[in-house]
């Protein structure tokens, strides 16, 4: 299907024009064949115009990041880019992360900043000045895209994954144009980019670790691919290039979102020494990279450390949760 084709079935879809029977034949044709880049792109433009989108002035909508994971890993970590998103902020990085609840994982990013006691429930308003006031918002998808509450059922309703498994990190309400997108394999990574590149983004990266991790991996090496602009480049990250020992999944494993909200704090607070912090500083490394703060991966794992030794990063968790209410 052609990107106009797809554009066109996926607005039907949006707008609640296909009946359940034909949706459902939809995705799940979707699904059998593989989704093309196009039909990628498509669906996450459908789903971007259908959302309920923070007004952002152009000058603050040119510095937001986000880093997120298309989830579907099914590896129990962590919440790796949650974590790393507070230590970006706590470093000047203007970070608008859009994130749910857990769907393959026992905690997604809703579970654990609720955790951690962050009010999750802000209008755009609000959400914009936590942004502008410290650096850091949280955008919880089932408040900004009022069209799945029809395509849920659905979903819910197919024995396999849909592309809306994969649309997330592609449909962020801030309109985020430097992102860091994990995928669950590495057969997606270019379908991804290539989506991106179709969407216009500034300056993004998708990448996926030989581990099938949807981060940058401590466990193995990762691939990735840096956009700018129309132009697309691959390459890898070791992280013994950088020093690191290479460690066994079940070090950065996690649980349920009291348990991924203790180990947050333990590595912000800096008591955490092992995996689970190496892959947080390998992460904000290279969003850093992204952002255009590090000129490379050791610069950044340098102000990644720097910013959890000095407590700036468990300050600013401190900030972000009052101020979500006091805002």
């Amino acid at each position: 299907m052609n990107y106009q084709d797809a554009y066109k079935q996926f607005n039907a879809l949006f707008e609640n024009e296909l009946s359940v029977e034909e949706a459902a034949q939809f995705l799940v044709e979707l699904y059998e064949r593989g989704e093309s880049f196009e039909e990628i792109a498509a669906a996450a433009k459908v789903m971007r115009e259908h959302s309920v989108k923070l007004d952002i002035p152009e000058q603050l909508k040119e510095e937001i990041i986000d880093i997120v994971g298309t989830g579907g890993d099914k590896s129990g970590t962590f919440n790796i880019s949650t974590t790393t998103s507070i230590v970006l902020a706590s470093l000047g990085c203007k970070v608008a992360k859009h994130g749910s609840g857990s769907a393959t994982s026992l905690s997604g990013s809703a579970d654990v900043l609720k955790t951690l006691g962050l009010n999750l429930m802000l209008t755009p308003d609000k959400q914009i000045k936590m942004l502008e006031e410290c650096g850091f918002v949280f955008m919880f998808a089932m408040n900004h895209h009022p069209c799945m509450k029809h395509i849920m059922p659905i979903r819910k309703s197919l024995p396999h994954r849909t592309i809306f498994n994969m649309l997330g990190p592609l449909a962020n309400p801030a309109g985020a144009q430097k992102q860091m997108v994990g995928v669950f394999h590495v057969d997606y990574i270019e379908r991804f980019s290539k989506a991106l590149r179709e969407l216009g983004t500034t300056k993004s990266m998708v990448l996926s670790s030989l581990d099938g991790l949807d981060e940058v991996s401590i466990c193995s090496p990762t691939r990735f691919t840096m956009i700018e602009k129309q132009t697309m480049t691959d390459g890898e990250i070791d992280p013994q290039a950088y020093g690191f020992k290479l460690a066994p999944l079940e070090a950065i494993k996690g649980g349920d979102s009291i348990q991924n909200a203790e180990i947050t704090r333990a590595i912000l607070r800096g008591d955490e020494k092992g995996a689970k912090l190496d892959v947080v500083l390998l992460n904000g490394a290279l969003a850093l990279i992204i952002d255009g703060k590090a000129r490379d991966m050791q610069d950044g794992i340098a102000m990644m450390k720097e910013a959890i030794e000095s407590k700036k990063a468990w300050d600013k968790l401190g900030e972000i949760i009052k101020l979500s209410y006091l805002i």
